[in-house]
């Protein structure tokens, strides 16, 4: 078998079969097929596409490439929950623990954030003495003891996605929908979880795109889970503001601990407690309507906070943190920012608000650069308010100086979009795709 002879084949829009797809992944994770002939791979599918079985069979020798975890030693049926990114998305940290303390075991493996993106492990590693690298028969233990772990994955976990995201990078193939559900997929698959629950971003902040363009990619993803033989749900939710109020890793911390202990708002609960209730519904724990009762219970009645603060501990996390948020987030300078103008806010670029928390240190440019877990915003007003010129409408945290303050302000206050009339609402979550379907 020759590369050659495959790229030919995908130039002229013709299907790979497993053979030459394994070939391919095989070749490009030992050395033995060049760069460039990965990247014309890349570029052949994002423009000729890719079948059904193709993703598939993709997506599978791509988990297949490095480790794939073995949760069978924790009883239960274990659901993992993945988000395609958003600018405040603390979700995780909020669904997970009340899913745990309704009694479903939760083994998540999360990465860091990119971008203008804050990643679950980031939030997490914001609490003092927090060990989010952990080895796989601790993590299996602590999921054992206490219900819940989440932890980073390893480097270990599908070395062919990072090949390919680095050249998909540099060669403008990012936005390929074979190559966005591989990589995701991919790496949910080799994490292990039984059933997998998909939160797919849609609007201005989200890595996606459009609506119908999430609803395709939610629908990929949710066909190559069931040909993988993992029941995966899909929910299609909007990033056209930030989610919640919080931006940034201790401040996003902070705002899902509220949540957890009954402060929080009333759209971020709600969210909340439905994506606990999507996932106990996936566990086959009944109907979703009585799932969402329970999730609502469990989180009223503090065992959800309490399933958290378990996890915390357990992972050598400080739990005086939980309580006094000094030890998440104590910036040097908290800058108030002001309406530019009277009206409502009638649109919000949740990208650049985003990246105005990058500039105060809240993200990273690189994998690995080190971030300030105090950096982020607090939005004091969102979209539908009304404002007076100079009103406050956010507050700035940082570490950084001056010049980087003046960057992160004025990309803030031009993420704003004023109207003299009131906007319509819009959903935060659109649709649920279950099997491959609408429902």
């Amino acid at each position: 078998m020759l590369m050659y002879d495959i790229l030919l084949r995908k130039r002229n829009g013709l299907a790979l079969s497993k053979a030459e797809i394994d070939f391919f992944v095989e070749g490009a994770v030992s050395g033995r097929i060049p760069d460039y002939q990965i990247a014309a791979m890349l570029m052949a599918i994002a423009i000729r596409g890719m079948e059904g079985d193709e993703v598939r069979d993709l997506t599978l020798s791509m988990m297949a490439s490095g480790e794939v975890a073995d949760l069978s030693g924790i009883p239960g049926i274990k659901v993992d929950k993945h988000s395609t990114g958003g600018v405040g998305d603390k979700t995780s940290m909020m669904a997970t623990p009340i899913a745990a303390a309704c009694g479903i075991p939760v083994a998540k493996m999360t990465g860091k954030g990119m971008g203008h993106a804050c990643g679950t492990m980031d939030k997490l590693d914001a609490i003092p003495g927090m060990r989010t690298a952990i080895e796989p028969a601790e993590f299996i233990e602590n999921v054992k003891a206490v219900g819940i772990s989440i932890v980073g994955q390893t480097g270990g976990f599908v070395p062919a996605d990072k090949i390919f995201y680095a050249l998909r990078d540099v060669t403008a193939t990012i936005d390929s929908m074979p190559l966005i559900a591989s990589s995701i997929m991919s790496k949910k698959l080799a994490a292990g979880a039984d059933r997998i629950l998909l939160d797919v971003k849609t609007g201005s902040g989200s890595f996606v795109g459009g609506l119908e363009h999430a609803r395709e990619l939610a629908r990929v993803m949710v066909g190559i889970g069931a040909g993988a033989g993992r029941r995966t749900h899909a929910i299609i939710t909007d990033m056209d503001k930030p989610l919640g109020t919080h931006i940034g890793n201790g401040l996003e911390t902070i705002e899902a601990l509220e949540v957890l202990k009954g402060r929080g708002g009333e759209e971020l609960t709600d969210f909340a407690v439905y994506v606990a209730a999507r996932m106990l519904e996936l566990a086959d724990e009944g109907p979703f309507e009585d799932c969402l009762a329970r999730a609502r219970a469990k989180l009223d009645d503090g065992s959800a906070l309490e399933k958290f603060r378990a996890m915390v501990v357990r992972q050598g996390g400080d739990p005086r943190a939980l309580d006094d948020y000094s030890l998440l987030s104590s910036p040097k300078t908290v800058k108030e920012v002001r309406a530019p103008e009277t009206g409502y806010i009638g649109a919000i670029d949740t990208r650049r608000v985003g990246m105005a928390a990058l500039a105060l240190g809240a993200g990273r440019q690189t994998k690995e650069a080190p971030i300030d877990y105090a950096a982020g915003i607090v939005m004091e007003k969102t979209r539908g308010d009304f404002v007076a010129a100079g009103d406050v409408v956010a507050t700035l945290h940082t570490n950084r100086g001056t010049e980087e303050i003046g960057v992160a302000e004025r990309a803030f206050t031009g993420a704003l979009r004023f109207t003299e009339e009131k906007p319509e609402e819009i959903p935060l979550v659109y649709d649920f795709i279950k099997n491959g379907t609408k429902k």
